[in-house]
């Protein structure tokens, strides 16, 4: 089953210290003033944190499901990811995988530990 907007809001408002701003009509999250997941205004897609050496390797894998940002957003650490191709425990995790890319190592390992990742 897709995931929705409202699941990826509720997930990225609970992570430490995330929080929600709307920058030229689009939901963002950010830590500080580093965004790490965008949200299309239409809600069929997200853009999160990725890993550059990753991503095009996800994108030729699953084209259906994660494309590459625009060509003057590839120099940040970005993928996209349609929300109709996504379970729930795959925005899971690329939702806090974004979040912990942004996020002080300290903060990453007590929120691991405390949700019993390891």
């Amino acid at each position: 089953m897709p995931v929705t907007v409202d699941e990826i809001r509720a997930l990225a408002v609970s992570l430490p210290r995330s929080y929600e701003v709307l920058v030229r009509g689009r939901v963002k999250f950010r830590i500080g003033q580093i965004v790490y997941l965008a949200l299309a205004p239409d809600g069929s897609r997200m853009g999160c944190g990725f890993p550059k050496e990753f991503r095009q390797a996800a994108v030729d894998a699953e084209p259906e499901k994660f494309s590459l940002p625009s060509e003057s957003d590839m120099r940040f650490h970005w993928v996209h990811a349609r929300l109709d191709a996504l379970d729930a425990e795959e925005m899971r995790d690329l939702v806090e995988n974004a979040w912990a890319l942004c996020s002080p190592k300290f903060l990453v390992e007590e929120y691991r530990t405390a949700q019993g990742y390891r």
